[in-house]
């Protein structure tokens, strides 16, 4: 039901099946991520305190970003820093995905709605450095290796 992607010792990807349940509150991140994710379920009638959110300031070096798969399935592809192919994994409705380094690509495998989450500002094409994968590319399932 959760999924880690690492490559050398080193997190690439969460990844939350839609089957997964637990009572409470669950963080599936580390503190210093710069990019919180967490699970949640509660009762009905359940008070949440109401609260706002203090002025922080953080610095972020790196993009993650967060795939919510709403319907359809999406082939995603991981690379490590030197764009090498590592693994692909596919996910379909109610998956999540934490993108937490390393590079990756996609492939639509169904048609796809999702809803992306990830750091702002936008910086345009400065936030990323695309590639190409290699002519002989043939994608290779996680559990494939």
């Amino acid at each position: 039901m959760i999924e880690h992607i690492t490559h050398n010792g080193h997190l690439l990807a969460i990844i939350v099946r839609a089957s997964f349940t637990r009572d409470g509150i669950e963080f599936f991140t580390p503190d210093e991520f710069s990019q919180q994710l967490a699970y949640m379920r509660h009762p009905r009638g359940k008070l949440i305190d109401p609260h706002v959110h203090n002025p922080v300031e953080r610095s972020v070096a790196l993009t993650q970003e967060v795939l919510f798969i709403r319907r359809g399935s999406l082939r995603v592809d991981f690379f490590d820093d030197d764009r090498e192919y590592l693994e692909s994994v596919v996910l379909g409705a109610g998956d999540v995905i934490l993108l937490a380094g390393g590079g990756h690509g996609f492939e639509v495998l169904e048609e796809l709605e999702m809803f992306e989450v990830k750091q702002g500002p936008y910086a345009g094409e400065a936030d990323k450095t695309r590639f190409t994968c290699p002519e002989d590319f043939a994608p290779r399932m996680k559990d494939d290796k």
